[in-house]
Formats: structure tokens, sequence, C-alpha cells
């Protein structure tokens, strides 16, 4: 079992900021170690959580029994919850690998903060941390929160890209080629766009709140680095819905693109009924009685003449209904 794994394969990460030191270990005792100690700053990181480290770990930082139990259930949709002492936010990350959307438990506490997530997401990748935990920790737990989010938030813009170039090869497919298949990408893309929208649209009210309320536990000059992330946030909100609805008027397109090639289907199967139905009405009034004679070369000039007629006539109506592209 790898250092820092529970037995049930949970995996706890814990650093702890405290005399201008980083101690960065793991396991679920280095939890109860790193609190122990005076005015040290906490970051509790926990993948793949099972209930009962997720409890102990609630009981270790003093949580309440709500917020431990919403993390071990999941399937939260994106939200934030405030209390006097605790801020707990729900988000989710996207990632062009990694079709379905991860969910992000994180609680902002007095001299904590905890991250609890499947292992598909590693905070510890962040841009911000490259120059190390340490940094950021010491700024304070609200500071950390920040890069966290604002890595989350980022991550959608490369999912966003990628679903635009898919709209733009679809679009082109629709005009020059419709098929079966493109209607199937473009109900996948239409549900991606759906599963994307509900993991991005509550968590504008996350950040409003984040910005616009006064919080205890996040400092007035932090408040800036949170507006960011909004704003980004609205830019993306903003781009999805275009994409939504040109995905909307792409399957439009497609409906009318087949609408049309049946229409043409059906003139050019008129075109044929009219030109065949005057030669076998010609050829019903007359009837093929004589046929025998004619191949022997015993027919009289009269069935000739009316033959001419018919050929002539059925080249006519032809010649008509390509003109009018009918057929």
């Amino acid at each position: 079992m790898a250092e820092g794994a529970s037995k049930s394969g949970s995996v706890v990460r814990v650093a702890a900021w405290h005399d201008g030191q980083l101690t960065d270990t793991e396991g679920l005792p280095a939890v109860a170690e790193a609190r122990a100690i005076p005015n040290a700053l906490l970051w509790v990181d926990v993948a793949d959580p099972d209930p009962p480290t997720v409890q102990e770990i609630a009981r270790l930082l003093g949580l309440h029994p709500l917020i431990a139990e919403d993390i071990m259930e999941g399937n939260q949709r994106a939200k934030i919850e405030v209390t006097d002492e605790l801020v707990h936010i729900v988000l989710f990350s996207l990632d062009v690998r990694h079709p379905r959307p991860c969910e992000i438990d994180i609680v902002l506490g007095s001299g904590f903060l905890l991250t609890v997530h499947e292992a598909d997401w590693d905070p510890r990748n962040n841009p911000h941390l490259r120059t190390g935990i340490g940094p950021l920790l010491a700024r304070g737990p609200d500071h950390l929160l920040w890069a966290l989010v604002d890595q989350v938030i980022d991550g959608y813009f490369p999912v966003i890209d990628q679903l635009g170039d898919e709209i733009e090869d679809l679009e082109d497919r629709v005009v020059n080629s419709p098929t079966p298949e493109t209607l199937e990408r473009l109900f996948l893309l239409k549900r991606r766009l759906l599963e994307i929208r509900r993991a991005t649209m509550p968590a504008r009210e996350i950040f409003n709140q984040l910005t616009n309320r006064d919080l205890a536990l996040i400092s007035q000059e932090k408040v800036l680095y949170f507006r960011d992330v909004y704003d980004h946030l609205i830019r993306l909100t903003d781009e999805l819905d275009t994409y939504r609805e040109l995905v909307s008027g792409t399957l439009d397109i497609y409906l009318s693109t087949i609408n049309n090639n049946l229409s043409l289907i059906m003139k050019r199967l008129t075109g044929v009924t009219v030109i065949l139905a005057g030669i076998g009405a010609l050829a019903g009034i007359f009837g093929m009685s004589e046929a025998g004679t004619a191949l022997g070369g015993k027919e009289a000039p009269g069935f000739w003449l009316i033959t001419t007629l018919t050929v002539a006539l059925a080249v006519g109506a032809w010649a008509f209904l390509r003109r009018i592209s009918w057929i």
C-alpha cells in the first residue's frame, strides 16, 4: 500500500506552514499531528475518499456533520454553503482527457483548507504551485483556495475550445455531406454541452458570493483575486451559450438539408413517373398486339408514326423536366 493511503485506498496529504517552514507529509495520522501545531496553516488533500477517512478528518478539523455527509454522498451540484466558521464549496473539474466531470469538495476553515476529490484530479499539478506550496499557504488558506479554484476554472477553456473545433467540423459535414453518423455526433455534442453547463453555470453564484459578501474567512485583499476568476467564468459561460446555439442551429441545418434532399428525390421520381406514365398511356391505347408484326417488318406506317410520336413526347418531357431541375 502506498504511503499516505488508508486501508480502503484513500490518499491523504497534509501540508503545514508554521514558523516560516513547510511540513509536507502523508497519512491520516499526519492530520492530527499538524492540527496540534499552534498557529499552523494547513492544507489537507484527500483523493478517492472513503466514509471512515472523511469522518475522521471531519472530526479532526471540526467540520459540521452535514458537510461530511455531503462530501461522502457526492453527486452534488456546484454550490457554496457559508457559515460563521466554514465555507463549503463544490466545484467540478473538466479535462479534455476525461469526458466525465470530476467533483471537488473544498472546505475553508480557520487556519485550514480541505480538498476532497477523485484521483483523476491532482491539485498539486497546479501552475500556481510551481514555486512550492509554502509561498501560497503562507499567505493564508484563502489564497490557496484562490489558486485551486483558478486552476479549475482555467481548465474549462481547453474543453470549450475543443468543443468549438468539433462544432466547426460538424457544420462543414452537415453542409457538405450530412449522414446519420453526423446526426449522432451532434446529439452527443449537445449532451456534452449540457453536462458542462450543469457543471459551470451554478459556479457563477459561487464566485458571486465570494466577491460580493463579507466573509470572515476571506480577506478583502483576496476578493480581487476571486473577482478575476469570476470574470473568466462569465466569459466562459457566454461562450458556452454561444456554442449551444450553434449546435442547435447546426441541427436545424441538418434537418433542413435532409428535407431538401428528400424533396429533390421526390421531384426526380415524379419526373420519371410522368415520362413513364405518358409512354404507358399511349402504349395502353394502341395496345401491343401488333408487336410481332412490327418486328417482322409487316406493320403499317401508322404504327411507326405513333411509336415515333411516343418517343418524341417522352424526350420532350425529359428535356422540360431537366430544364426545371426536376431530373
